[in-house]
């Protein structure tokens, strides 16, 4: 079925799964829109992308997604129309190009499960439960401060912490109208750069807007790389900081050697550091470890321990918990652990009635992402991270 306006890509959601994909605790850049739930009929047979939009504000475009069960659709919004047809040529391209790297595309997610399922009878079990999760391949600078925002906090917060930092540090790009209500008008900010967040009067203002401790953290990680990479790496024309584009080259770098440059800024301990290396910078075997992950390790993976018990994340255990991952479910270890049985089987029953019923997480979308959030917020608000220098410094 095609939709207006939209450019679409042929992809099943064994391969990607927008609603668990965005909202699970990744990136906290993306938002919501859905009807009303008066507009939307309980036992609707429509297609599911005709309910849910996704949007994300990049430096020069706002992107726009929806879904339906092998169709990914995809459309690109620009604060000024494009100057010829070669010019529009070249957006689309670009935004393609996007797309193929942020979702990593290339990576056959199927497969993927099939060789996980075939190590690990535990994952077996669930697999067909949660298709579609993949790792995102995020901005790291973008992915960086969103994940020191993350300590000892929710999904929920954190993306209202994210998003304030975009109103506040960076000039609106374009405002658009909510696709399921036309009157409402939505302006979109990008994400402010490193010498945005450096100022010192930065750290005053994030408190005011509810950061806490952490907004001592954010300004001076962003005041640490301009000092230390302003004056490298800038090319005429070139849209990024140096200090960004340092950080992307840790992507060429060892695993080690990018986690222990991670580890010299202000709130970054051992998980922060994991997930950035997986989430943004190509480590894809980096299994980010916390409470809850352990509580897993010792319920299907024969670690020893008690999963009511409180547990103190030493450095010890939690690169024990790393070598056993890898061990069972290899390269692709750090993508593995997301699709892993993260949750109470409780909550999880509930979530997966409706998550395995085709449509009905577009049918109800508001209610099962706040389902969703809440599950996956335990990963953030539970989390133990190991407390080395780079937490308190």
């Amino acid at each position: 079925m095609a939709l207006s306006g939209f450019k679409t890509i042929s992809l099943p959601l064994s391969q990607l799964s927008l609603p668990a994909v965005l909202k699970c605790g990744q990136s906290f850049l993306w938002t919501v829109l859905t009807p009303p739930l008066s507009e939307t009929p309980a036992n609707s047979s429509e297609t599911p992308h005709t309910h849910t939009e996704y949007r994300m504000c990049l430096r020069d475009r706002v992107l726009c997604l929806r879904q339906s069960s092998d169709t990914l659709f995809y459309r690109s919004v620009f604060p000024k129309p494009p100057s010829s047809a070669t010019d529009q040529l070249i957006r689309d391209t670009e935004t393609l190009e996007w797309l193929k790297d942020y979702f990593q595309l290339d990576v056959d997610l199927v497969d993927l499960y099939k060789q996980w399922a075939d190590k690990d009878k535990v994952f077996a079990k669930f697999q067909d439960r949660f298709e579609g999760i993949r790792i995102l391949r995020q901005d790291p600078w973008e992915n960086l401060i969103s994940f020191i925002c993350s300590s000892n906090n929710n999904i929920s917060r954190i993306t209202k912490m994210v998003q304030s930092l975009c109103k506040q540090y960076s000039p609106p790009l374009l405002s658009l109208e909510h696709p399921f209500s036309p009157t409402e008008m939505l302006t979109y900010y990008p994400f402010p750069s490193p010498s945005a967040l450096a100022d010192p009067s930065v750290g005053p203002q994030l408190r005011a807007l509810g950061f806490g401790y952490r907004a001592d953290y954010v300004q001076r990680t962003a005041k640490m790389l301009v000092d230390s990479h302003s004056s490298k790496l800038m090319t005429l024309g070139q849209p990024s900081e140096a200090s960004e584009i340092w950080l992307r080259q840790l992507r060429m770098a060892s695993t080690e050697e990018a986690r222990q440059e991670l580890l010299k800024f202000i709130g970054v301990g051992r998980k922060v550091a994991d997930c950035v290396l997986l989430m943004s910078l190509d480590k894809k075997e980096v299994v980010p470890v916390d409470t809850h992950v352990h509580q897993i390790a010792i319920k299907h993976y024969g670690f020893k321990g008690s999963i009511s018990g409180k547990t103190t994340m030493t450095l010890k255990l939690y690169e024990e918990m790393n070598l056993k991952f890898f061990s069972i479910w290899g390269d692709y270890a750090g993508w593995a652990h997301t699709v892993s049985p993260r949750l109470s089987s409780d909550l999880c029953d509930f979530l997966l009635t409706y998550y395995t019923i085709p449509g009905a997480f577009h049918s109800r979308p508001k209610i099962l992402l706040v389902i969703w959030s809440s599950i996956c917020s335990r990963t953030s608000s539970d989390s133990a991270h190991v407390q080395e220098k780079g937490q308190q410094k």
